[in-house]
């Protein structure tokens, strides 16, 4: 028999009785491009400069028109676009996969500015339910207060409102950062499963109720802690950051960050099924 050092890998196999079989299947679809580094964008969306700018007036257009709009002065590559009157519409600016600068010149309604990935948002007014809802990428400012279920869904960027929100801030939250210059209402961070959320203001009832993992932090007082949420140590490296973080939307308040309260996971619910009846009553 011939030696098996002198064999190639598929005549070794073959003498040991292994057998070769081809995995099919679907093919990996290519999302980004890997020349891009770090810098990820889709193939599929359009290079934009920011240094070309142009304006939307939006007085007597629909949320459809406004949309199409935003899409063609991107395919047309400009990167730094004005929303002018939006008067509280909904839905604007939604699914924007470009790195392009957004101002808007007033109020936007519900839903706003959701399924983004990547654009830099600036809101000069204030925003309805569920801005930046599914937000993958990006930076979105909201200069005065926000309504309920502020970044539900969130998965990355940074979501940022200097007045208050309403209540189910981040509710399934599971990426990126949230933070809030004033109060947040009831049920925040609830079913939160990744993450982290500043709130300088306070916080309403049952803060971080069923929460599987992330980090929440208060400035001010907590109205309740909900279903498996616990108080932690706000460590030195938590002060870096959120004096970092705040610092880089000037929000720092003025006694600093050393009195914040920091909420985490008890993580008694991972294993809620192995838990005994009495356990479970004690949780819930």
């Amino acid at each position: 028999m011939e030696s098996m050092n002198n064999m190639t890998q598929e005549e070794r196999a073959e003498q040991l009785g292994m057998m070769s079989e081809p995995l099919t299947g679907r093919s990996m679809q290519e999302f980004f491009e890997p020349s891009e580094d770090d810098n990820f964008v889709y193939p599929w969306a359009p290079v934009v400069d920011p240094a070309k700018s142009a304006e939307i007036d939006t007085d007597e257009m629909n949320t459809r028109e406004v949309n199409e709009r935003i899409r063609q002065l991107m395919d047309e590559g400009v990167g730094s676009i004005k929303l002018l009157n939006p008067r509280g519409k909904h839905s604007l600016a939604v699914g924007i996969l470009s790195r392009v600068n957004l101002e808007v010149e007033g109020s936007m309604g519900y839903f706003a500015v959701g399924l983004i990935d990547g654009p830099n948002v600036r809101i000069n007014g204030r925003v309805g339910w569920s801005c930046g809802e599914n937000m993958m990428a990006g930076t979105v400012v909201i200069e005065k207060n926000a309504g309920s279920t502020f970044g539900a869904a969130i998965r990355g960027g940074d979501l940022v409102c200097k007045g208050s929100v309403g209540s189910r801030t981040g509710i399934d939250m599971k990426g990126g950062t949230i933070i809030v210059g004033g109060d947040t209402g009831a049920l925040t961070g609830f079913m939160m499963q990744r993450g982290r959320m500043i709130f300088c203001g306070n916080a309403g009832k049952n803060l971080g109720d069923s929460m599987y993992d992330g980090t929440i932090f208060v400035g001010g007082d907590i109205k309740s802690f909900g279903v498996d949420a616990v108080e932690a140590e706000l460590t030195d490296l938590d002060k870096s950051w959120l004096k970092r973080k705040l610092e880089g939307y000037g929000m720092l308040p003025d006694k600093g960050v050393d009195h914040f309260t920091k909420v985490v996971a008890g993580k008694q619910l991972w294993n809620y099924d192995n838990l005994e009846p009495s356990e479970k009553k004690l949780i819930l």
